[in-house]
């Protein structure tokens, strides 16, 4: 559960400080959205190899290694603070994240036991949720000078240059990394068995995968998803700062926390409705209400933008889990590999962030963050072309049933 707080919580830190990276680096929209590329495409690269490597070597191996990496990333940033560095760091951190994801899974259904895999994995959801909830709190302590409690806070921005206090989240996320290393040293792993489904599987069963057109629909159904996710968080404060004049250390940033809490309390909902209606139906309800909510906060006034961003994040919780388990249910086998291909996509976080800071440069951040409409019309269509071989199981309500 600490594992998965601290993915989340240093994932999505990026979407509080990108405003204050932009600044302080003085960088275009381009160059901007290049800094969320360079951590989400090392999903893309790592997600497969992570598989691979968890194969022959063991969990505590892995975990230590990512975590002596993370260390090290983000101390040379504090030592080193420039824009070039920072893109490693970003980089080398997602490296990490993606080994994590693909360890920690087997391990919290081990941990916990099998009977129980089901409900800590909606747990973890949560605290996951959470961490993101949590982490623009912290960079707004960092930041803020005028709080009568800033005695760590003031401690750490004397470690790092006066005009980049933000940089000093990068010194808490070492130490937390430093943390977590020295106790997987100190932790005994059981020995255990993958199983189909956790196992990254050979190089025929990507292939025939590959080949099956299935693959490649969810694939891009979860490229579109990430992407629109961090689409939206990365550049909401921006967009609040350029066009309604909000500050972006303080009510942007609270509005990315209500966008991630809003994610969290709508993805328990919609474990709930999952047992009441067909999969697909929720899907499409889902992400109809997604757009419209996303068209308001675009071109709302600034009450209606700052209810209507975290209403996004609200509607869009689903999709995920509804499009990872449609894809696992349309194939009848090398679901292990089959759920590599699917982690991949995770880079469209890295592509759609970038897109839309592009079209912002060339037009403007109003019309860069209309491109997100593309994936969330591609996700609302999944509801319509998907036929899985399996539905979800639902509880009828109906007299009789």
């Amino acid at each position: 559960m600490l594992i998965f707080f601290v993915i989340s919580f240093i994932t999505n830190i990026l979407n509080s400080i990108i405003f204050d990276v932009k600044n302080s680096f003085d960088l275009s929209l381009t160059l901007t959205g290049l800094l969320p590329f360079a951590f989400f495409i090392a999903y893309g690269v790592m997600s497969i190899p992570a598989g691979f490597l968890s194969e022959k070597y063991s969990s505590k191996s892995l975990l230590f290694m990512s975590f002596l990496i993370m260390t090290l990333a983000s101390l040379g940033f504090v030592f080193f603070p420039g824009y070039v560095v920072f893109s490693i760091t970003l980089f080398a951190l997602g490296c990490c994240m993606a080994v994590l994801q693909v360890v920690i899974n087997p391990m919290l259904r081990v941990a916990g036991g099998e009977e129980h895999f089901a409900f800590n994995s909606v747990l973890a959801q949560l605290v996951f949720g959470l961490a993101s909830f949590a982490s623009p709190f912290l960079y707004k302590y960092l930041v803020n000078e005028t709080s009568a409690t800033q005695g760590l806070a003031k401690a750490l921005r004397s470690l790092v240059p006066v005009n980049l206090p933000w940089v000093s989240l990068y010194i808490v996320f070492s130490f937390i990394a430093f943390v977590l290393m020295i106790s997987v040293l100190s932790v005994k792993y059981p020995r255990f068995e993958r199983q189909a489904d956790e196992k990254a599987g050979d190089s025929r069963s990507y292939l025939d995968l590959l080949k099956n057109k299935w693959t490649l629909l969810y694939f891009f159904g979860i490229f579109c998803y990430v992407g629109a996710e961090q689409g939206i968080g990365n550049w909401i404060s921006q967009f609040l700062f350029e066009y309604h004049g909000l500050d972006a250390q303080t009510i942007g940033a609270n509005t990315v926390a209500y966008f991630w809490a809003m994610l969290t309390v709508g993805c328990l909902l919609g474990l709930l409705l999952l047992k009441f209606i067909d999969s697909r139906k929720l899907l499409i309800g889902a992400t109809l209400i997604s757009i419209i909510c996303l068209v308001i906060a675009l071109l709302g006034t600034s009450k209606m933008s700052l209810l209507a961003f975290p209403m996004v994040g609200f509607f869009i919780s689903v999709m995920w889990s509804i499009i990872f388990s449609l894809a696992l249910n349309s194939v009848k086998e090398h679901h292990g590999s089959l759920s590599g291909i699917l982690c991949t996509g995770i880079a469209g976080g890295a592509i759609i962030p970038f897109i839309i800071g592009g079209l912002g440069e060339i037009l403007d951040l109003r019309s860069g963050m209309f491109f997100l409409l593309l994936p969330l019309g591609f996700i609302f269509s999944i509801g319509f072309w998907s036929d899985p071989l399996v539905n979800n199981k639902t509880i009828s309500i109906k007299k009789g049933n």
